[in-house]
């Protein structure tokens, strides 16, 4: 007899460590399958059954799936911002930027993005507030007042021709010594130096 994925889980309340991981795991399932199908084409019950968690788990934490979707995005920057705390330099947080962006989780969920963005504009706002917009405020706080306005230059040179090429899947997701040369590059290139 099968069971049910979600009835293979360990019984009893999890633990909030425990429940941390299964929403972690619940928004890696619904990116592979948004990346793999479109968001339209990906049902709760899609989701729900890649992450081996119950419907109801997903209504309780995220809604629908515009909402765990947006999670995802709100997701990866911040286990950047963690990756760079307050006490990181502008090029180590420019360099977290770089392997953040530029990995396989976020050129899938852009991609994703851009194919909905024109029939959604309500989702593609809320896209560049929780994800583009959120790491330009990051860097301008690492800024000081008279460079605030080189904030958003340097998130674009962040992303540059490389992200385009990682988009178009003609280029690998850059490792750390990549990163931190694509980083350095676009400091340089507009006069910023930690």
């Amino acid at each position: 007899m099968d069971r049910n994925p979600v009835d293979a889980r360990k019984r009893g309340r999890p633990t909030a460590a425990e429940r941390a991981e299964r929403l972690n795991e619940l928004l890696d399932a619904a990116i592979r399958l948004f990346a793999a199908r479109g968001l339209s084409s990906v049902t709760i019950d899609d989701i729900a059954a890649e992450a081996r968690v119950a419907k109801r788990t997903i209504y309780t934490h995220f809604g629908d799936r515009t909402e765990i979707f947006l999670a995802s995005v709100e997701r990866l920057r911040e286990r950047t911002m963690n990756q760079a705390p307050s006490t990181a330099t502008l090029s180590e947080l420019a360099e977290h930027i770089v392997l953040a962006l530029h990995s396989d989780e976020a050129v899938g969920l852009h991609r994703l993005m851009i194919i909905e963005a024109a029939n959604q504009p309500d989702l593609a706002r809320s896209f560049y507030q929780e994800g583009p917009e959120g790491y330009i405020r990051q860097i301008r706080v690492r800024l000081s007042a008279e460079n605030a306005a080189l904030a958003e230059p340097l998130f674009s040179l962040l992303l540059g021709e490389a992200h385009r090429k990682r988009l178009l899947g003609l280029a690998p997701a850059p490792n750390v010594e990549a990163a931190s040369k694509h980083a350095k590059s676009a400091l340089a290139t507009i006069g910023l130096h930690d």
